[in-house]
């Protein structure tokens, strides 16, 4: 056999060793992408996923509503599995599945500006949500996963389960907030949940500022009860 068939036959071997295990991960990956369980049987984060890793969180974890927290795109087309055409909407699948669909306005953190002085829409918006307790089980997500649901994971802990500020940062560094396109430059976050007002409801009289760090929340109507959780888990196994 001539050398060059020889590299050749190497060459595809090689590809298929790297290639198809590459692939087979890529798939999982867009499939259930950070899908993560924030207290179970009621909260859970993830990216965007795909139609049909929707469909199996929807009815594997028994999801009633889903929030999306993608201001630039509030009603994203969705691939029926990875590398596949998407053809199918957000909120077309939900109405599919039954189930509940929600585009928050806004964005998570807002415009820039002082944090103490603003209080971006889409807060309010989520705690709305999350004080309904017929809402329950609810599934938000951004696009990656990482930085606007760490956020409002992060506020969830102080709001629902009087998490202190350092716990819910430490949970928000360890699943990812701090990466990549999120460098130091997202100090903003801290300070942000540092200003942070828990029990405050539109209507509401916010604490004062001086005292704002340590609000007690206000419970929701039949809130669900504290989870003992640390940091959200991955679920079967995505990292």
């Amino acid at each position: 056999m001539p050398v060059w068939l020889r590299w050749i036959g190497a060459a595809i071997l090689l590809a298929g060793m790297v290639g198809v295990p590459t692939a087979y991960y890529r798939a999982g990956y867009a499939h259930a992408k950070r899908l993560r369980e924030v207290a179970p049987g009621q909260v859970y984060r993830s990216g965007q996923l795909t139609a049909d890793g929707f469909r199996e969180a929807v009815r594997r974890y028994g999801i009633r509503t889903i929030i999306n927290l993608q201001e630039e795109a509030r009603d994203p087309f969705l691939p029926e599995a990875w590398q596949q055409a998407a053809k199918l909407r957000e909120s077309e699948l939900c109405q599919e599945l039954g189930i509940r669909y929600i585009a928050l306005d806004g964005g998570v953190l807002g415009p820039d500006g002082p944090p103490g002085y603003y209080r971006p829409p889409a807060i309010d918006q989520f705690l709305a949500i999350l004080d309904d307790p017929q809402n329950y089980p609810v599934l938000f997500h951004c696009k990656a996963g990482l930085h606007r649901t760490g956020l409002l994971t992060a506020i969830y802990r102080m709001e629902y389960e009087n998490r202190p500020l350092a716990e819910a940062v430490e949970e928000l560094r360890a699943n990812g907030f701090g990466t990549f396109a999120a460098t130091d430059a997202n100090f903003y976050v801290r300070e942000f949940l540092s200003y942070y007002q828990r029990g405050v409801r539109p209507g509401s009289k916010p604490a004062p500022a001086e005292s704002a760090a340590i609000a007690k929340p206000a419970p929701p109507p039949d809130r669900i009860a504290p989870v003992a959780m640390s940091r959200p888990a991955p679920l079967e196994g995505i990292e």
